[in-house]
């Protein structure tokens, strides 16, 4: 009489009783690479949207951009003439105080970026730079769009 194919008394194995299932002691990175990705995609599209919001035309130049180690304050002419600290339109007589009031304690140290519309007068912009000068302000910068980032040549 021909016996099955199970080998042994009783048709099962002692040894696979050792075989269960234990904890995977492994950290399994792929939903934290995931996630992390997905996040890094949207701080870069957001980033871009948290500038200033008034809108001037800059020049545009071949220069590349300044690090800063400070958030700068900006002082933006548009091409009427009207000044802005930030997104508040100011008075020309409080441009100093304005400037003062939104760089803190410390001021005169911290950078003034200038953003001034290609199409305001250079004058214009030249007496915003020339009153905070004059005022204490030593670290003032001067905003343009490169080429290379409006997608424009020359």
């Amino acid at each position: 009489m021909a016996m099955g194919g199970t080998g042994g008394a009783g048709g099962h194995v002692r040894g696979r009783r050792r075989a269960r299932k234990r904890p995977l002691s492994e950290i399994n990175i792929t939903p934290l690479v995931d996630v992390m990705l997905v996040l890094l995609i949207i701080f870069m599209i957001s980033a871009p949207l948290l500038s200033v919001a008034v809108p001037v035309e800059m020049p545009k130049t071949e220069a590349n951009a300044v690090d800063s180690v400070s958030e700068p304050v900006v002082v933006t002419v548009q091409q009427n003439g009207e000044i802005f600290v930030g997104e508040t339109a100011v008075a020309w007589d409080d441009l100093v105080a304005s400037v003062s009031e939104a760089g803190g304690p410390g001021a005169r140290d911290k950078p003034i970026s200038i953003r001034g519309d290609g199409r305001a007068p250079y004058q214009a912009v030249i007496r915003v730079m020339a009153r905070l000068s004059t005022a204490g302000f030593t670290k003032l910068n001067l905003l343009t769009n490169t080429a290379a980032s409006s997608g424009e040549e020359g």
